[in-house]
């Protein structure tokens, strides 16, 4: 596992969840870095995107104003908030690493992944 995501839980419809994606390896740093997601009997898609500066970010219409994706290149971390949660968040989110400094909604442009963490929004 070269990233480590965290913070996934059980919480109600409305509530909130902060994810983590930690770079213990510092190899992200000048990386554009995302968050995509995989329900349950449905392919992976892409959630949310930030460049190596974190200048540049780019989100999913169905998460759009609600998440937010930031990163702590200090702390080699990735962050993903998550308001206003519904059934329909319900999925193992992953973090990721693209191969290329910008941001990018692209599976294909990502390399290194995380294990990730399970986020449960009940209704």
């Amino acid at each position: 596992v070269q990233l480590q995501a965290s913070g996934g839980g059980l919480v109600q419809t409305g509530g909130s969840l902060r994810l983590s994606c930690v770079d213990p390896r510092r190899t992200s740093t000048n990386n554009g870095m995302g968050w995509f997601r995989q329900a349950p009997g449905k392919e992976r898609e892409f959630v949310a995107t930030i460049s190596w500066r974190g200048d540049r970010t780019h989100y999913a219409d169905s998460v759009k104003g609600r998440f937010t994706i930031s990163r702590d290149n200090a702390k080699n971390t990735m962050y993903l908030q998550m308001n206003n949660l519904n059934p329909e968040d319900t999925a193992v989110y992953y973090c990721a690493a693209s191969r290329y400094a910008t941001n990018s909604s692209e599976v294909s442009h990502y390399v290194k992944w995380g294990q990730g963490t399970l986020v449960t929004v009940s209704s």
